[in-house]
């Protein structure tokens, strides 16, 4: 169902008034007139992107949403058109037009790229999961595909990528089967867990330039400090293996996926994460931020008794997520996946019950109490507490 639009009257009006320095960063410089999210980040030396769908940005009937995309944000990531079953459908042919587009969108509009994804266990094509299955492809083969697949890929892409996720989402969670966390899917089954350090190899000998990641989801804060049931810290202790064993791992991607109904994390909590990630000489990024609500029936209806709770709840952890980044300086880009509920994974993937209203824009284009919170934090922060990024250079 189509929600109805709504927007809480009495939005702030905000003003750049704040007096900060100016990073040199990629891209236009920082405009005190502009108050778009990406102009307003420039002053913290930090991107804000977003995730692009390439159906919506080429829909001449919804002319708005490339408006949006170009106007408001500096990095962008491809939902879908960089995954495997999309780059390489049949086996050894590549359809690079989608991607390459997005790129070329990016380039127009003084944007960088993060690029999504080169290792994941879902979204596989099927000659690759089907071979595998029916014996065709063996262990020795499939680790030669992988490698390939990630040469190609980012030998394609050289010079145009900021950020890779090189592996994404490769830890089980707590109430997976065994409960005890674990490297999970296709790729930790059929080649052991020593495919993430090929992979980020691999990556790196392809491009030297770009940032390698790993990303996954649940990591924003630390929980008992248990690895066997706290799955930041089985991250955190990851990276520091990978990280002792020369690994070039340049940063850690936690995706932010979050929702109203859970309790989630207050910003000390979220800084505490980043600052022990960036203890390893790791550069962090928040990689697909959305905070979803459960759609009840009294949502549904348009009673704002059930409605205004979730808006707040859902600009509050937008908030958090972003004053933590501001906070860490390792802390280089914030990305929200997709910007508005017209165009959001969200209602299609969470049915049973049905959620939504994941996003900073609703259906109809007009900001949530969630881009004014960004907006307020971005315009508001400065010295001593919110200070410029520190880069990160590529490791070798």
């Amino acid at each position: 169902m189509k929600l109805r639009r709504w927007i809480a009257a009495g939005a702030v009006a905000v003003a750049t008034a704040a007096v900060l320095t100016s990073p040199a960063t990629a891209g236009r410089p920082y405009d005190p007139t502009d108050q778009s999210l990406r102009n307003l980040a420039l002053r913290h030396g930090l991107a804000v992107g977003t995730a692009v769908d390439l159906a919506a940005l080429n829909d001449p009937a919804d002319p708005r949403y490339r408006e949006l995309a170009a106007s408001e944000f500096s990095t962008v990531t491809a939902e879908n058109a960089m995954k495997w079953e999309s780059l390489e459908p049949t086996r050894g042919t590549y359809n690079w037009g989608p991607a390459d587009e997005l790129v070329t969108f990016a380039r127009q509009h003084d944007q960088r790229v993060r690029g999504h994804v080169l290792v994941w266990h879902n979204q596989l094509p099927a000659w690759l999961t089907n071979g595998v299955a029916d014996g065709s492809i063996s262990t020795a083969e499939l680790r030669d595909i992988l490698r390939r697949h990630i040469t190609n890929v980012v030998t394609h892409f050289k010079g145009r990528i900021w950020q890779w996720d090189v592996v994404n989402e490769a830890v089980s969670d707590p109430w997976d089967t065994p409960s005890t966390l674990h490297y999970k899917g296709f790729w930790a089954e059929h080649l052991g867990p020593g495919y993430i350090a090929d992979a980020f190899r691999w990556a790196r000998a392809a491009d030297p330039h770009a940032l390698l990641f790993y990303n996954d989801y649940n990591i924003e804060a630390f929980g008992s400090r248990d690895p066997a049931n706290d799955k930041t810290q089985f991250v955190y202790d990851m990276a520091k293996q990978l990280r002792a064993k020369g690994v070039p791992i340049d940063g850690i991607g936690s995706q932010g996926h979050l929702g109203t109904q859970y309790g989630n994390f207050d910003t000390f909590q979220v800084v505490e994460a980043l600052r022990k990630f960036a203890g390893l000489g790791l550069a962090t990024a928040f990689t697909e931020v959305d905070v979803r609500s459960q759609l009840t029936e009294g949502v549904q209806a348009g009673n704002e008794a059930e409605i205004n709770p979730r808006l707040q709840a859902a600009a509050a952890n937008f908030d958090v997520l972003l004053q933590a980044c501001l906070a860490e300086r390792h802390c280089l880009s914030f990305t929200v996946w997709g910007f508005t509920d017209k165009h959001s994974w969200v209602p299609g993937w969470f049915t049973d019950p049905p959620e939504g209203m994941a996003t900073i824009y609703d259906e109809n284009y007009q900001p949530k109490r969630a881009y004014q919170a960004l907006k307020a934090d971005l315009i508001y922060s400065g010295p001593p507490y919110v200070l410029p990024r520190i880069p990160q250079r590529p490791r070798r």
